[in-house]
């Protein structure tokens, strides 16, 4: 009786000991309908235009309420502007952008990425690092982001400012092109990421 009274601790303690490391690791998928993904771009002179792209799918895997990857794919077909007043501007500029001038959107009608790595700086930021996939080219790119869970739902937001050149969208920039003068486009391309996610 003694023994069996031994063994049934040992094998509760063991239980409490394995509970108490255990780790939560969730996958909380993307909502494209609330999430939000704007783009803007400028010429070196400093005038732009801007728009929203919209999300396919994505996933936030948080592991006891922190980020620890993910990844999100975009609708590349989707892209719209919203600083032009005149619809047939606008649509122009739009048709141009999906052109293989810029993003081929028939040959690669989607864009993603992926976190391959992060640092936690506190306070819900974090450092990330990860693949993106644009115009068929990949790249490892980095921004800083920040990621709140609460219970269900997880929210990541970033600034990501990518070289588009060195995904071979050339049009108007000046790595590929000589005088270009102020007609030249910035390879510089920013794209404001608002993910809303559910567990």
């Amino acid at each position: 009786m003694k023994n069996t009274t031994i063994k049934l601790t040992a094998i509760i303690v063991l239980a409490i000991g394995l509970f108490s490391f255990t780790h939560i690791i969730s996958t909380f998928k993307a909502d494209p309908a609330t999430s939000t993904l704007a783009w803007y771009g400028s010429k070196i002179t400093g005038d732009g235009h801007e728009g929203f792209i919209k999300l396919k799918s994505g996933e936030l895997i948080i592991e006891d309420g922190k980020l620890k990857g993910g990844n999100f794919v975009i609708d590349m077909n989707s892209i719209t502007n919203t600083d032009i007043g005149s619809e047939t501007y606008s649509q122009k500029l739009v048709d141009h952008l999906k052109s293989a001038d810029f993003f081929d959107t028939e040959n690669f009608p989607e864009t993603t990425f992926k976190i391959t790595s992060y640092t936690e700086k506190g306070n819900n930021k974090y450092d990330v690092k990860g693949n993106l996939t644009l115009k068929g080219k990949t790249n490892e790119i980095s921004f800083p982001a920040t990621v709140i869970v609460k219970e269900n739902t997880a929210t990541a937001e970033a600034l990501i400012t990518f070289d588009r050149s060195r995904f071979d969208v050339r049009y108007g920039s000046d790595n590929f092109f000589d005088n270009l003068g102020n007609k030249a486009i910035s390879n510089e391309i920013a794209l404001t990421v608002m993910l809303h996610a559910k567990r």
